[in-house]
């Protein structure tokens, strides 16, 4: 059993706990991780990059059966889900392999196995239930990330009732299914089997879809998403699910009035808890609220020398939320004097449906609600050249500024390739850009990026497309 010092250790090597990790070493901090899993966490493994790797599948498979539309023909196009799925696994496997490359390229020690804080500044680590290392460092991040949350009486078991992870792999292509919740991970994974040629069926309990998003936007992709076939039921409650031979049956209650839906499976895409057992946290003076680690502005908790970042402590989850929090918190360690805290109003949202769906700081309900006096601006993709040059005319760019500084309170956008799109206001908002700047910012034509322009100058009645 090893025994090691360390500058600082980071236990957890998703996307907030390698960035950490890399950005200590960049600073000259001896640094080491403790993942007991696969490197690049649930992200890069389960979460954002291979679904990401399903969504482009899923797409093409919507284009090739639209061929008409582009002067094109083809006969009985068809996929092979053994290798639509190989394939996302493989770009998972590559990028899991690239973070392992970075992490000795920076001279980063890496110890397989789980991380549980031992006494102060101390961590001892277990490979297979065995004594693997006793580190020690002034500052331990933990990093461990979330998992997904279950319902009660409708807990995954991986054959009828999938979580994320058989979702991304199925041993068959089903027919028919059901998605509970209509946050983002829901959403895409309904968008995904919808576009494959599943039935879709969403239940969500908020009274919309995308309960985060501004609610003209949710109302956009809610019509959007009905268009293409799904069926989307709103303000219900899942009460019990009855497992049949190859299907299960869901009993739903919307309305005061309870309905039967049966589908060959159910995903349950619910929300997340964070990954607080079995760390080492009882006797700290780490707090956990609602299963996440409560931290300052800089990660710090309320154990001095150890700090929590990403998932596990709180919203929003999102991997770059985590990896910039990552870069914040070792900065502060390492004594920096120009590090500024996450402000989370500008972390944007990307959901990677068809139709896409970004945004970035207030809706227009949070922006009143704050006693702000608000002008807001609306343009369509259906006045943009290049949307409709692409074939994608159905989206939206919405924009919310504080009416008396010109403040960009918020934006919010639906359509292709907005998530690519939304990193322009994301900027606009870190550089604390008003209504003129924007204005005044000349974006190239033809592009989708211009109904960003045109949704500025809307606000201020002075959309030149409209």
């Amino acid at each position: 059993m090893a025994e090691k010092n360390f500058d600082l250790i980071v236990v957890g090597g998703g996307p907030g706990g390698y960035v950490a990790a890399i950005r200590a070493a960049q600073l000259g901090m001896k640094t080491a991780v403790v993942e007991r899993e696969h490197l690049g966490g649930i992200c890069l493994n389960w979460g954002c990059i291979p679904t990401k790797a399903l969504l482009r599948t899923s797409e093409i498979n919507h284009l090739l059966h639209r061929l008409g539309d582009f002067g094109f023909a083809a006969d009985n196009p068809r996929f092979d889900l053994e290798k639509v799925v190989q394939g996302s696994r493989a770009v998972a496997k590559q990028l899991s392999a690239g973070v392992a490359h970075l992490l000795r390229k920076n001279k980063v020690t890496v110890i397989d196995g789980h991380g549980r804080l031992a006494s102060k500044q101390t961590l001892s680590v277990e490979n297979q239930g065995k004594p693997a290392a006793t580190l020690h460092s002034p500052h331990i991040v933990l990093a461990t990330g979330a998992r997904a949350r279950e319902l009660p009486r409708i807990e995954a078991d991986g054959k009828l009732i999938w979580t994320y992870k058989q979702a991304m792999v199925p041993p068959c292509m089903p027919k028919s299914l059901l998605v509970i919740g209509s946050g983002a991970i829901g959403i895409e994974f309904a968008s995904f089997y919808r576009d494959m040629g599943a039935d879709v069926t969403v239940v969500e309990l908020i009274d919309r879809i995308l309960p985060a998003e501004d609610e003209e936007i949710s109302a956009f992709a809610h019509t959007a998403f009905e268009k293409q076939g799904m069926r989307i039921l709103t303000g219900a409650a899942m009460k019990s699910v009855k497992k049949n031979t190859g299907d299960i049956t869901a009993i739903i209650e919307s309305q005061g009035r309870e309905q039967e839906i049966t589908a060959d499976r159910i995903i349950s895409a619910v929300g997340i808890v964070g990954n607080v057992e079995d760390i080492g946290l009882d006797g700290t003076g780490v707090q956990v609220e609602r299963t996440h680690v409560v931290v300052d502005e800089f990660s710090r908790t309320g154990e001095p020398g150890v700090y929590a970042i990403g998932d596990l402590a709180g919203p929003p989850w999102l991997a770059h939320k985590a990896s910039h929090e990552g870069v914040v918190c070792v900065e502060k360690i390492a004594g920096s004097n120009d590090v500024r805290p996450l402000d989370t109003s500008n972390v944007p949202a990307c959901t990677y449906s068809r139709p896409q769906i970004a945004s970035i700081g207030f809706t227009e309900a949070r922006a009143r609600a704050s006693g702000r006096e608000i002008k807001t601006g609306h343009f369509p993709f259906i006045g943009n050249g290049k949307a409709i040059a692409m074939g994608e005319p159905e989206g939206m760019v919405k924009t919310v500024f504080d009416a008396r500084t010109g403040e960009l309170l918020g934006a919010h956008m639906v359509g292709a390739e907005v998530t690519e799109m939304i990193q322009g206001f994301t900027i606009a908002r870190t550089l604390e850009s008003t209504e003129a700047e924007l204005m005044q910012t000349i974006f190239p034509h033809p592009t989708i990026s211009e109904t960003m322009h045109e949704a500025v100058l809307d606000a201020y009645r002075r959309a030149i497309h409209l």
